[in-house]
C-alpha cells in the first residue's frame, strides 16, 4: 500500500501572512489540523493547530486582554509554522510514512510530486488503515498466538484454520524484540471457538487471546 493511495487530496493551504485568528478559524471551518504554508506556489511551512493555539504574544503578562487580543491579530502564521517540513511522494510505503510520523512526533506529512504539494496523509488516516488491517469493522473471533520463527509457519496456520471451514478475514503478524518467535493476530468467522483452539493449538506455542467481536 502506498501513500497515493490513501492521501487526502487536493490539500488546502494558507499564506504566511495570515493572521493566526484567521488561520484558526478557517481550520475549524474546514475541519482539518495542519495547513501547508504556500507563497507565490513555493511550500514554505507547515503549521497545525497547535501552533495557531499557542500563538501568544511575548511580554504580555503586563497587558491587558485587549492589548493581548490586538497584538494577537498581529500574530501570523509564518511567525509561528514549522519551516522544516517532513515530506513524502505519492511511492512511498505507507508503513514508511508511519515511521516517520512516529520519529519526528508529527501527525501529518505532506505529499509532494517534484515541487507541486498534491496531498497530505495523517495519523488518522494510518488508524483507518490499521483498523482495516485488523478487520476492526466486521465481526468474528479475534485470536492472537504466540508463534516460534520458522519458515512457512503462516501457511500452516491459515491452512489449519481453511480445512476446518473458518474463513481469516485479516491476519497480522508482529515479531517485537524477540528473533525467536513472535506474535500473530486474526480476525476469524464462519467457524465455533472450540473448533478454532483444536485446529491452532498442535501449531502455537500458546493461545495468548481469544475472543468474539460483535460490531454494532
Amino acid at each position: 500500500m502506498l501513500v497515493g493511495e490513501r492521501m487526502t487530496s487536493p490539500v488546502i493551504f494558507v499564506a504566511p501572512d495570515m493572521p493566526v485568528q484567521d488561520a484558526l478559524i478557517q481550520m475549524r471551518k474546514d475541519k482539518v489540523s495542519r495547513y501547508p504554508v504556500m507563497k507565490k506556489g513555493k511550500l514554505v511551512g507547515i503549521v497545525s493547530e497547535d501552533d495557531l493555539l499557542n500563538a501568544s504574544p511575548s511580554d504580555a503578562t503586563s497587558l491587558s486582554v485587549w492589548e493581548i487580543n490586538y497584538l494577537l491579530s498581529k500574530i501570523t502564521v509564518e511567525r509561528v509554522m514549522t519551516k522544516e517540513v517532513v515530506t513524502v511522494t505519492e511511492d512511498t510505503p505507507i508503513e514508511e510514512a508511519a515511521r516517520l510520523m512516529a520519529d519526528h512526533r508529527i501527525g501529518g506529512i505532506l505529499v509532494v510530486r517534484g515541487k507541486d504539494v498534491v496531498g497530505i496523509i495523517t495519523q488518522t488516516d494510518i488508524f483507518r488503515i490499521f483498523l482495516n488491517m485488523l478487520g476492526g469493522r466486521q465481526p468474528g473471533w479475534r485470536v492472537v498466538v504466540m508463534v516460534k520463527n520458522e519458515p512457512g509457519l503462516l501457511h500452516k496456520l491459515t491452512q489449519a484454520i481453511d480445512e476446518v471451514g473458518g474463513n481469516i478475514i485479516a491476519i497480522t503478524t508482529y515479531a517485537g524484540q524477540d528473533i525467536v518467535g513472535g506474535e500473530v493476530t486474526m480476525k476469524v468467522d464462519q467457524i465455533d471457538e472450540e473448533t478454532l483452539r483444536k485446529a491452532l493449538l498442535p501449531l502455537v506455542n500458546e493461545i495468548k487471546d481469544i475472543r468474539e467481536i460483535k460490531v454494532d
